[in-house]
């Protein structure tokens, strides 16, 4: 600096009116956020400003506020002009936008976790009973079908899972559907897999279970049977004069017994790739498949031995009876005829083998359906018959029968397909409901009195004689019984025969013991007269004149009492 500039820097004196009107200027100004104050003479612009002013200019007002002060002019850092105290409503305005900010991001966060929510209830409510997202079967999209729907695509998926095999020795062709090459698949089965893959049984699994990038691939279910695939190729593509046919089986419902038949030698479809395309398309279903095939020349792809003993092994099973009980009083022994649809013959031509299954599903259809009908007991009360003094004279004129009720015929059915499989017959108690029989008395307001020895039958009316008749008993080698019975059976008009008579037209029978019974006996009214069974009796029935005979049938109930009491008379009573 040379000396002119410094003798003018040293007279230079500031302009105290421009000054003032520049501070008077400043306080009249809106409020400004410290951040954005520039400071003038401090290193770094308006970002070192602000950072000074954060640290010293808006500390100091804070402070002086505070006190109720101006902060001194010593607190202003030399060299700096154009500072003023920023107002303590500008500190409020930026503590309320930060905490607004924060709200505004607490509750975007709250809105979005509620929708989560909501959307995992509402697609956990509607996968409920239909197939989970992430659930694939085959080329078909089965996501959030329902039964019906599902039954319609897997039986669509099934038709278009047919399997075309050329045969290039005989350049034959053939277009198969899947159980035309032995395939037997189960509808219900398959959709009840897809309608429980990814099943859950908790919230946790429930969010697995909705969750689309979880995936599990649900194929048919499905049997196959490598014999009828191998015999429909035959048939379909070789010419039955030189067709390989293997030994079989089958029931023959005339011999009530399983059969074997010779198979001979021939030219065979080698069927190893279809076999391969029928796994595939088991798999994955609803896609047609083209398979090439040569012939082969084979001996009896099933001999004839083979065949002989898996048809004795099958008719062990007929032979072997299977009983169902109640645990009670019932029991049903299995039809062999039905026995018999249930055991299936499988051949396996490449294997040169016969293997015996047995259809589960066929036999707990049958069991669900007869045992409850063949098993099931309904409760029978014991009736006792007493006399007045209540002292049982007969018990059980009524027999008790417990009621059962049979359950879980699945069971039972395992039990039957375990047994067809060891190839034993058996015992099977299904499960049942008991209800034990109760017991009731039944008083036995009359009571008849037959005495041999005097040839007269006395009725008894609770107690009290009302009635006695004239008889005639048992002859000599037929004496009517002595003992104690009850009335249980009535004729108005009955022929009764034995082994020397025929008597149509015997009125106002009432049995009471076996064949005994009172009835009418016009043929004998001179027997009764006279009480004279020694010449004149009976085959054991009690022959009484005919009105006599009508009022025991008109007034006596079923369960009366009939006491046969006294010895047979040497001569006539009367």
């Amino acid at each position: 600096m040379t000396d002119e500039q410094t003798q003018r820097m040293s007279n230079w004196q500031p302009e105290y009116g421009a000054m003032r009107g520049d501070f008077e200027s400043t306080q009249r100004m809106a409020p400004i956020a410290a951040a954005a104050v520039p400071m003038p003479g401090v290193a770094g612009g308006a970002n070192g400003g602000a950072s000074y002013a954060s640290r010293h200019q808006v500390a100091g007002h804070a402070q002086a506020s505070a006190a109720g002060a101006v902060p001194a002019a010593s607190s202003v850092p030399t060299g700096v002009s154009g500072i003023t105290d920023i107002p303590a409503d500008a500190i409020a305005v930026k503590a309320k936008s930060s905490h607004k900010g924060l709200i505004i991001t607490l509750v975007i966060v709250g809105v979005l976790l509620a929708a989560l929510v909501g959307a995992f209830f509402t697609a956990r409510w509607y996968f409920s009973d239909r197939v989970a997202p992430g659930v694939r079967f085959g080329a078909t999209s089965v996501v959030g079908q329902t039964r019906d729907e599902l039954t319609d695509t897997v039986n669509a998926a099934v038709n278009d899972s047919a399997i075309t095999v050329k045969d290039t020795t005989s350049g034959g062709s053939v277009t198969a559907a899947l159980k035309d090459l032995g395939v037997s698949v189960d509808v219900d089965k398959t959709v009840d897999s897809l309608l429980g893959a990814k099943s859950s049984s908790n919230l946790l699994e429930d969010l697995v279970r909705v969750n689309p990038f979880s995936r599990v691939n649900v194929p048919l279910t499905a049997t196959t049977n490598d014999f009828t695939l191998n015999d429909y190729l035959s048939s379909k593509l070789i010419d039955e004069s030189g067709r390989a046919v293997p030994s079989s089986i089958a029931y023959n419902a005339e011999s009530k017994a399983f059969v074997a038949t010779e198979g001979r030698s021939g030219s065979t479809p080698d069927d190893t790739k279809v076999v391969a395309a029928v796994k595939q398309a088991i798999a994955e279903p609803g896609t047609a498949a083209t398979v090439s095939v040569a012939d082969k020349t084979v001996d009896t792809p099933i001999t004839l031995a083979t065949a002989q003993q898996a048809a004795d092994q099958a008719n062990q099973r007929l032979t072997s009876p299977i009983v169902m009980t109640n645990g009670d009083a019932k029991e049903f022994t299995l039809p062999a005829a039905e026995v018999a649809k249930w055991i299936k013959p499988t051949g396996e031509p490449s294997k040169g083998s016969i293997t015996l299954s047995y259809d589960t599903e066929a036999i707990k259809q049958y069991l669900a359906a007869q045992l409850p009908e063949e098993l099931n007991q309904k409760m029978v009360s014991q009736v006792d018959i007493v006399d007045g003094n209540g002292t049982v004279v007969i018990k059980a004129q009524t027999k008790g029968v417990n009621g059962v009720a049979i359950k879980d015929t699945d069971a039972a059915a395992a039990e039957v397909a375990s047994s067809l499989e060891q190839g034993q017959g058996g015992t099977v108690q299904v499960a049942a409901d008991v209800t034990k029989y109760d017991t009731k008395q039944k008083k036995s307001e009359y009571r008849i009195v037959v005495d041999k020895s005097s040839q007269t039958a006395t009725v008894y009316q609770n107690g009290a004689v009302i009635k006695t008749f004239n008889v005639v008993t048992g002859k000599g080698s037929t004496q009517t019984d002595n003992g104690t019975f009850y009335v249980y059976l009535k004729y108005k008009t009955q022929t009764m025969r034995g082994e020397d008579y025929v008597t149509p037209n015997v009125r106002w029978v009432t049995y009471f013991n076996g064949g005994e019974g009172f009835h009418s006996a016009p043929w004998n009214y001179n027997a009764i007269a006279s009480g004279d069974p020694v010449n004149h009796g009976s085959h054991g029935c009690v022959n009484m004149y005919d009105e006599d005979a009508n009022w025991i049938y008109t007034n006596i109930p079923d369960g009366t009492i009939v006491q046969v009491v006294g010895s047979q008379p040497s001569a006539p009573t009367r």
